[in-house]
């Protein structure tokens, strides 16, 4: 995951631009904003629905479907919980509840740090490892509650290698 960084208008206009000729090209110009910049800024919003002919209210109802798009920025990790089957049948719930009461946040929220941000994904492709967690863009296996303090603890002191 790229780094959280302002938006300005004409970073986001380049990436408007450069895919709104596509068909459909709604969903690759938000993944291409996030990508860029960590999260679609709201002001963001009225550039791409103005660029496709659309209104604000559609641009604004794909980016809260799906949740893997936010409009504000995270926190310097992100931590996703796996939630899919082959993951919850070896205690991703138990996991998921350790890590919202060790952070003290709900998925899709930021600590008060600004260090982590809790998502939740549905599945890593890491079936045979569960429960898995990606962090940033690292997928991690075998992820027990005592783990998943040492990594968050690792990632408060930027050592991630202690927690893998």
């Amino acid at each position: 995951m790229s780094k959280p960084r302002e938006g300005n208008p004409q970073s986001v206009q380049a990436e408007i631009d450069a895919l709104k000729h596509k068909p459909g090209a709604l969903l690759p110009i938000l993944h291409a904003i996030q990508d860029r910049l960590g999260f679609i800024p709201e002001a963001a919003i009225a550039q791409i629905a103005d660029a496709l002919g659309q209104t604000k209210a559609e641009v604004h109802g794909v980016i809260s479907f799906y949740h893997h798009f936010r409009t504000t920025p995270p926190g310097r990790h992100v931590v996703q919980i796996c939630r899919a089957e082959a993951c919850q049948a070896v205690g991703a719930r138990s996991l998921e509840a350790h890590a919202k009461a060790s952070l003290g946040i709900d998925y899709h929220h930021t600590t008060a740090d600004r260090e982590i941000t809790l998502e939740a994904v549905y599945c890593l492709g890491n079936c045979a490892c569960g429960p898995s967690v990606r962090v940033d863009d690292r997928v991690l296996g075998r992820v027990t509650p005592e783990r998943f303090d040492a990594l968050t603890d690792a990632l408060r002191t930027q050592i991630l290698e202690v927690a893998g």
